[in-house]
C-alpha cells in the first residue's frame, strides 16, 4: 500500500532542470511524477529532449513561448497563465520566458524522472 503525500510548494529549488529551468519536486506516484518550473524573465530554456519520459505542462503564471518539434512538425506555442500543453515522447523542446515576472509551470512527467541522463541536448530554436 502506498502512503498518501502532502506537500506544499518549496520556497528554493530542489535543482536546476538540465534545461536551466528552476525546479521544485512535488510528490510523485508509481505512474507519475510532479514538479514545479521556473524560468526567469528575459531566460530561454537549453533545448532538450527526452529518452524515456513524456510529459504534460500547465501554465500558472508569467508569459513565454514553447518551441516543440517531432517528426517534422514543429510548433510555437504561446504560454500565459491557464494553458496546458502536453510534450510527447521524443519530442525536441525549448522554452522561453518573454513577461516582465518569471514563467511558473507545474508538470506531470510519465513515468516518474528516472534521473540526470533522461534529458539529451539538441539544437533548439533560439
Amino acid at each position: 500500500m502506498t502512503d498518501f503525500t502532502t506537500q506544499t510548494l518549496p520556497t528554493e529549488p530542489d535543482a536546476t532542470a538540465p534545461d536551466g529551468s528552476d525546479v521544485r519536486i512535488l510528490p510523485g506516484l508509481a505512474g507519475g511524477g510532479m514538479a514545479h518550473f521556473e524560468l526567469a524573465p528575459g531566460k530561454t530554456s537549453s533545448a532538450v529532449r527526452h529518452r524515456t519520459v513524456e510529459e504534460i505542462w500547465y501554465i500558472l503564471r508569467g508569459n513565454g513561448q514553447m518551441w516543440r518539434y517531432q517528426d517534422g512538425r514543429e510548433e510555437i506555442t504561446d504560454l500565459t497563465a491557464g494553458l496546458c500543453v502536453t510534450i510527447p515522447l521524443g519530442t525536441h523542446f525549448q522554452f522561453r520566458s518573454t513577461g516582465q515576472e518569471p514563467l511558473s509551470a507545474v508538470a506531470v512527467t510519465m513515468p516518474p524522472w528516472p534521473g540526470e541522463d533522461e534529458a539529451e541536448f539538441v539544437a533548439g530554436k533560439w
